[in-house]
């Protein structure tokens, strides 16, 4: 394993690890750790920088992708913005509790929607329901693409006649 492998896998590991963690951007710490990787390797023009345009295209669309999907799922089942401003803030609550990247956005959308918005409690219920279901979506789709993301760099990287031990 050469240097540039260990520093990928290394910053892979973190951003897996963060896609789990609401406040951590977990995407970018993964093209942060290919790009540094790719220098790290000795930067070439022709095949570097078409892999770091790809990557920067991808870590915007894994970023959009993620704030969509919260997005329409408080949408489709009545949820209002506030709704995903609860969840959100639900979810860095739920990170010193157990379940509570689970409980803590349905637990935030559902005050928000009773205490903020004053909906009636099925309305409310609906719409933190939609707000977790979208949550999900979201994170099961950057769980996939930075599934993919770093096992193609890291297939792109592997040399094992440059090992470091």
């Amino acid at each position: 394993m050469s240097l540039a492998f260990l520093v990928f896998l290394l910053a892979w590991a973190v951003g897996m690890v963060g896609t789990f963690v609401p406040a951590l951007p977990a995407t970018l710490i993964i093209f942060a750790g290919a790009a540094g990787a790719t220098f790290i390797d000795g930067f070439q023009l022709w095949p570097d920088l078409p892999f770091l345009l790809t990557f920067g295209v991808v870590t915007v669309l894994v970023t959009l992708v993620d704030n969509v999907a919260s997005a329409w799922g408080a949408r489709r089942y009545g949820g209002s913005k506030q709704a995903g401003w609860g969840a959100l803030a639900g979810g860095l609550v739920g990170l010193f509790i157990p379940f509570g990247l689970i409980v803590g956005p349905l637990a935030g959308a559902l005050l928000v929607e009773l205490l903020v918005v004053r909906k009636p409690p099925g309305a409310a219920l609906r719409a933190a329901w939609g707000t977790l279901v979208g949550l999900l979506t979201g994170l099961a789709a950057k769980v996939v693409l930075h599934l993919l993301m770093g096992a193609y760099t890291l297939w792109r990287l592997w040399d094992p006649a440059r090992s470091v031990f």
